[in-house]
């Protein structure tokens, strides 16, 4: 496939997620912005991974925080079983900041309500094996978020 021209490219059809679907129109830049988009480790997680650590809170990052769940929290307190994730505004669907694009409008309205439904039964599998996942915004105060974060965090260690 290496050696096919970019119209090949993108006209080419085959699978994804189990699903017969066909490439994308799309231009140079998009796809050089998207191939940008960082999945962990982002500013807004950073931030609130240090505020959480300056206030005495220590955790583990990117792991799943039940056996068998294929979802992985970008915050995880064990024994207190809080998992928190960092939601980017766009990416699920932020009813504050979403926007929906012009260009491959289904297939991004698609994909951002999947991710929506994957969340809430991402919090609902937690739920039934006794975690609680917290959902941060991106574009809230990292300190704010810290600050919630940790309530529930202390909140979870004095009831075991």
């Amino acid at each position: 496939m290496r050696n096919l021209d970019l119209a090949a490219l993108f006209a080419w059809i085959g699978w994804a997620d189990n699903v017969w679907v066909e490439a994308l129109e799309t231009t140079a830049q998009v796809r050089a912005r998207m191939s940008r988009q960082k999945s962990r480790d982002t500013q807004v997680e950073l931030a609130l991974r240090r505020a959480l650590h300056a206030a005495g809170l220590r955790f583990r990052v990117h792991r799943r925080p039940v056996k068998g769940v294929r979802r992985e929290a970008d915050i995880v307190f064990g024994p207190a079983r809080v998992a928190v994730f960092v939601d980017g505004c766009f990416w699920h669907g932020c009813p504050e900041h979403a926007t929906w694009p012009r260009r491959n409008a289904d297939f991004w309205r698609g994909k951002i309500e999947g991710n929506r439904v994957r969340d809430a039964d991402t919090d609902v599998r937690l739920a039934q094996a006794g975690w609680l996942a917290v959902r941060v915004w991106e574009h809230e105060s990292p300190l704010e978020a810290a600050e919630r974060v940790r309530a529930v965090v202390e909140e979870r260690r004095r009831r075991r």
